[in-house]
């Protein structure tokens, strides 16, 4: 009997454990029905309304750039993402630069367009090479003739820098601008980690590589002041000159300011707006309302809706012709992100799939040169390096490659500019940083706090010395030093023969130290100062292609289902990441170190892998924006 009970116990449980199964897959497959069929039910919502929205332009309308988000070279999502018809503005938190130059460069020959709002209250501002770029499609746009005016209630750093190139610079009353510079404070966490019982291990290759300093140092090295003083202050002068020259301020007018403060404040009564107003940095101050008023003063009224006639940003950039990408012509593709091995999605540089786009470009015979536009700060020795052979084999097959770098262009950064005909960048480009650098924590301290101890046989001795619960064997790191150091030979060995210098001259210049776009033209690291539209230009001349020849973009083709996915797959990482750390128990004042420290632990954990024990990384935590 007791045997009987047992199989029917066994039977019972094993069609049970089916019908578990069957209730979960078939919840599986509803689930993914029903997402599939909301899909399809926006898309053609969206698809609808794009066909019923025809865009008219009448004349005397002012162009309304309500700029929100930050200014980025490539999209994080497809252009007609499905989801922002559901969610509104929430997924436009991203000005992709290209199209604000387009923009501006079509308002410019448009002659219903009479005048530009440039309106940056929910502007997040950008690199300084990109706000450069995006400043000359302002400047161009006034040698037509027309005006641009720029208003917000306050603006930041980077705000007023685009603002400044307009023709009038408004600012509300209530509100305020006050310049404060580049660079600032940095958590070192090698302290807390030594508490902790954690030690930080680094292997690297000249003063100037600190990509690891926080975690192993309580302080900045000397070098480390001594390389971000001679870049920041370089920065820093061309934000205040560009200004200054923009605003026809006397040289040396900012800093004058700053170095006075708060007498300036004080004899405006401590009002920002005032002081600003008296100090020449705005030329008006004016609510919304009374801009509405001047708008319709110098424009045309829209009665129906109680302003000025205008059309917003997003609306005429739906509205522009595409451009004709037949024939023969340029390929430009964008390098944005940390390079990591693999393949990545957009705004991060996947070795496989930057290499893919560059091999298709090279196989297509249509696209005669290559422009590879390059805004990283590195990471992946391996991705970097698959990039840069496939940008030699399209030197090789008779196709010039021109590099444009944009706000970073460090490390892996340059790395894989080395494959080229001609590097361009700009004078505020952060670039350099050629060395090599890896580090792994140990938790022997940890181990020794909570009482756990190791022991096992292997084989060989290399079996386990890489265990990060206890010390490094010595001959481990040793092992280390000198894969970290041949890798920067070779690193040393790419920039010697691209830039045509001996390797001691590449050394001088290299130990990771970084530098501005002027400071690594005088260095001989790049070949000009330019745009992203010099480096086309010189292309299509490298190339024998006339001036009007095609210029397309190369991208990945990421359907708006594999960007949902991935969206929805990455909000509830986020949301499990989250609710394991409440913040009501942690203190107000340490929640921005957590998220620091979050920051650059999740950065470095992309890049050094535990699984991988010779991890070469040649990347920068370098950044300058404004």
């Amino acid at each position: 009997m007791q045997v009987q009970v047992e199989r029917r116990g066994r039977v019972s449980g094993f069609f049970g454990g089916i019908g578990r199964g069957l209730t979960w897959l078939r919840r599986w497959i509803l689930n993914l029905l029903t997402l599939v069929i909301l899909i399809a039910l926006v898309s053609l919502m969206v698809r609808s309304c794009s066909e019923k929205e025809v865009v008219t332009i009448k004349d005397k309308t002012a162009l309304v750039l309500d700029l929100k988000g930050s200014l980025v070279e490539e999209k994080s999502r497809p252009d007609s993402s499905l989801l922002s018809l559901a969610s509104g503005d929430e997924l436009n938190n991203e000005v992709q630069l290209r199209d604000l130059v387009a923009v501006l460069k079509a308002a410019a020959e448009d002659t219903h367009i009479t005048r530009v709002l440039l309106k940056l209250d929910q502007f997040d501002g950008g690199g300084l090479a990109s706000l450069r770029e995006a400043s000359a499609a302002v400047k161009r746009f006034q040698a037509s003739g027309k005006t641009v005016v720029a208003w917000a209630p306050n603006y930041s750093q980077a705000q007023y820098f685009l603002a400044a190139h307009a023709n009038e610079v408004w600012l509300d009353p209530a509100g305020g601008l006050l310049l404060d510079g580049l660079g600032g404070d940095n958590s070192y966490y090698a302290e807390a980690l030594e508490k902790l019982g954690v030690k930080v291990h680094v292997v690297r290759t000249g003063p100037y590589k600190n990509m690891a300093e926080q975690f192993t140092d309580k302080a900045p090295s000397q070098a480390t002041l001594e390389s971000s003083a001679y870049l920041l202050d370089d920065l820093w002068s061309v934000v205040t000159n560009e200004i200054e020259q923009a605003r026809e301020l006397p040289q040396g007018k900012i800093m004058q300011l700053i170095n006075d403060l708060p007498a300036p404040l004080e004899a405006a009564g401590g009002d920002l707006a005032k002081m600003s107003l008296d100090q020449g940095l705005v030329t008006g101050l004016k609510d919304i309302q009374q801009v509405r008023e001047d708008f319709i003063k110098n424009g045309e009224a829209d009665s129906e809706h109680n302003t000025f006639r205008q059309i917003g940003y997003e609306a005429y950039l739906a509205s522009l012709a595409k451009p004709d990408t037949s024939g023969d012509g340029v390929g430009i593709i964008v390098a944005e992100g940390e390079i990591i091995d693999g393949e990545a999605p957009r705004q991060t540089i996947g070795g496989e799939t930057t290499a893919a786009l560059v091999r298709q470009a090279r196989l297509d015979d249509t696209v005669k040169a290559i422009v590879l536009r390059v805004n990283s700060p590195g990471g992946a020795v391996f991705g970097s390096e698959l990039i840069r052979r496939e940008l030699a084999a399209t030197r090789e097959a008779g196709k010039p490659v021109v590099v444009s770098m944009g706000d970073v262009a460090a490390s892996g950064g340059y790395w894989i500019s080395t494959a080229s005909d001609k590097i361009f960048a700009d004078a505020a480009t952060i670039t350099g940083s050629i060395g090599v650098i890896t580090l792994f924590p140990t938790f022997e301290g940890l181990m020794d706090k909570l009482g756990i101890h190791q022991g096992g046989y292997a084989t060989t001795w290399l079996k386990s010395a890489g265990d990060l619960r206890k010390a490094p064997d010595p001959r481990f790191e040793k092992l280390m030093e000198t894969y970290i150091h041949s890798t920067y030979q070779t690193f040393l060995g790419h920039v010697s023969k691209a830039r045509k210098m001996p390797v001691e001259k590449v050394n001088e210049v290299a130990q990771g130290r970084v530098w501005t776009g002027q400071q690594a033209l005088d260095r001989g690291l790049v070949d000009a100062l330019g745009s992203l539209q010099d480096a086309v230009n010189a292309a299509k001349q490298l190339a024998k292609l006339p001036d009007g020849a095609s210029v397309r973009y190369i991208e990945n083709e990421e359907s708006e289902y594999d960007w949902f996915l991935q969206k929805l797959m990455g909000t509830q990482l986020f949301a499990d990441l989250q609710s394991s750390l409440p913040e009501s128990l942690v203190p107000t004042v340490l929640q921005p170190e957590l998220k620091q420290l979050q920051h650059e632990t999740t950065r470095l954990q992309r890049l050094i892998k535990p699984e991988q024990p010779f991890n070469a990384v040649v990347h920068c935590l370098c950044e300058a924006r404004l």
